[in-house]
């Protein structure tokens, strides 16, 4: 007998599957809760969110916290799924688990899916609880990097130097991804911050691994987020509109440098080509992208790499203000991992920001198409380690 109903599409084959609940737990500087707590917090409130019981709730997804996640973090919240996921390949872990959450539920497998977060990163560097590291670990493939001291900004920058060997990009184009950040944040009441930054403040800023100054690299946060995913049946019983999971990627491409093909191709490639192949839109059709942002040089390689701009135009495409909230492509309207927040895997964040806009839930920093119409379209593309992975997700409004 079955642990999981199986239950049919009701138009028959597999099931539908949309995003129904999404929440952000207290986010910025948060120094007076745990982990569980900010992950309580977030699932909380996007149940919610979705005016669905939590009895409904059979999978959950969660990664990063604990010896056994994501068992000890469903524990916590007094959930008891028959369907799970702790797959971790860092920032792309929460589009490639919306993905495996997708499948299930169209699959009959489970019903509905909770995928969350939570962390205090700095909270924890702050109380001495944790210290900064320089790698992951020095076992397997890795040992032969880390005793040279090739820690993970320095691969992030090692790439960089070779887009702009090959391509020509400037670092003032690296830059105006941070500048649009930041003025993408102005917008958010949530972002931890919002003052405007210019091109010349971020290359005179301090070097953190060349060319990457301080405001090229991702903000240290404390926060959490939710995204709830139910299967078609129960989204008349849903409080907001629907945002369908349309089609999804995801790739791994190398562990050590050495192992790369080519620096300047993320693993949103593949990913990228996957997920609007199996939706059946082009890039062209995407009215807002989230990506994730560490380090600016993300940006501008995942746009080029998920079409949006031909292979070395990235730099290009950045400046003039194409990404921001008015541009051609809207892109970390909520500010990203350089200005809104990164708590750490930031890839769930993504999620949460796109439906909003899809929603029209995004106040000052709603998107709008001509006419003033909402966005139709919006894809989340979350990397992970060191451009070792990539989970892309394109989403539909209902």
């Amino acid at each position: 007998m079955p642990t999981t109903p199986t239950h049919p599409s009701p138009s028959g084959g597999r099931r539908r599957v949309a995003v129904v609940g999404v929440a952000l737990s207290d986010c910025g500087r948060v120094d007076t809760a745990t982990p569980y707590a900010l992950h309580a917090q977030a699932a909380r409130r996007a149940l919610a969110d979705s005016g669905l019981d939590r009895s409904v709730v059979d999978g959950f997804a969660s990664a990063g916290l604990g010896t056994l996640a994501p068992v000890e973090v469903a524990e916590y919240l007094g959930l008891r799924p028959t369907w799970v996921d702790s797959t971790s390949v860092g920032g792309a872990t929460w589009e490639v688990m919306a993905a495996h959450a997708a499948d299930a539920i169209a699959e009959g497998r489970a019903n509905a899916v909770l995928l969350a977060y939570g962390s205090t990163a700095r909270a924890d560097i702050r109380a001495g609880r944790r210290t900064s590291n320089l790698s992951f670990g020095a076992r397997g493939p890795l040992q032969f990097e880390v005793p040279y001291g090739h820690s993970l900004i320095a691969k992030y920058a090692m790439a960089a130097r070779r887009h702009m060997h090959t391509y020509g990009t400037t670092l003032e184009q690296l830059a105006e991804v941070a500048v649009r950040a930041r003025a993408n944040a102005a917008a958010n009441p949530d972002a931890m911050f919002r003052d405007p930054v210019t091109v010349d403040e971020v290359l005179s800023g301090p070097m953190i691994a060349d060319p990457f100054t301080k405001l090229h690299c991702c903000i240290r946060s404390d926060g959490g987020c939710a995204v709830l995913l139910a299967a078609e049946e129960y989204v008349p019983d849903t409080a907001k509109t629907p945002v369908w999971v349309l089609g999804t990627g995801e790739h791994v491409s190398h562990s050590t440098m050495s192992e790369w093909d080519d620096f300047t191709v993320s693993p949103a490639a593949v990913s990228g080509r996957l997920a609007f192949e199996r939706a059946g839109v082009r890039p062209a059709d995407i009215d807002l992208a989230e990506i994730y942002d560490a380090f600016t040089y993300m940006t501008l390689v995942t746009l080029e790499d998920l079409g949006f701009c031909a292979k070395g135009e990235g730099g290009p495409f950045v400046e003039k203000g194409r990404t921001g909230l008015t541009g051609e492509l809207p892109v970390n309207t909520d500010g990203g991992g350089l200005s809104a927040c990164h708590p750490g895997m930031r890839g769930l964040f993504l999620l949460v920001e796109a439906v909003r806009q899809l929603r029209g839930e995004a106040g000052a920093r709603q998107v709008r198409k001509p006419g003033d119409r909402l966005p139709e379209l919006a894809v989340a593309s979350g990397t992970g380690g060191w451009f070792c992975s990539s989970g892309t997700v394109v989403l539909g409004r209902g």
